[in-house]
């Protein structure tokens, strides 16, 4: 699903996405498709089943966003992991 289409769905609504479709650019996740797996009301309720989600399965790509946001563009975070020194 789009975000247009996200957004036509779920008008002034917290949701809870999987990433079906993305590419990286300069620093910024740019997504492209998403699955809508919940939505929510408030931001806490929407960040706790994120990261319920993202402990289950850690290899998928979820992320939850306001739909009132124009597009779905994130900052990247590296989380990577140090080497012997």
């Amino acid at each position: 699903m789009r975000w247009d289409e996200v957004q036509e769905r779920f008008p002034n609504e917290w949701v809870v996405l999987e990433a079906t479709k993305a590419h990286s650019k300069q620093g910024k996740r740019y997504i492209d498709e998403v699955i809508v797996v919940d939505r929510f009301q408030d931001s806490i309720n929407a960040m706790h089943r994120y990261e319920a989600l993202h402990k289950e399965d850690p290899h998928k790509e979820y992320c939850f966003f306001h739909t009132s946001r124009e597009e779905l563009v994130a900052e990247e975070k590296y989380a990577g992991i140090r080497g012997p020194r």
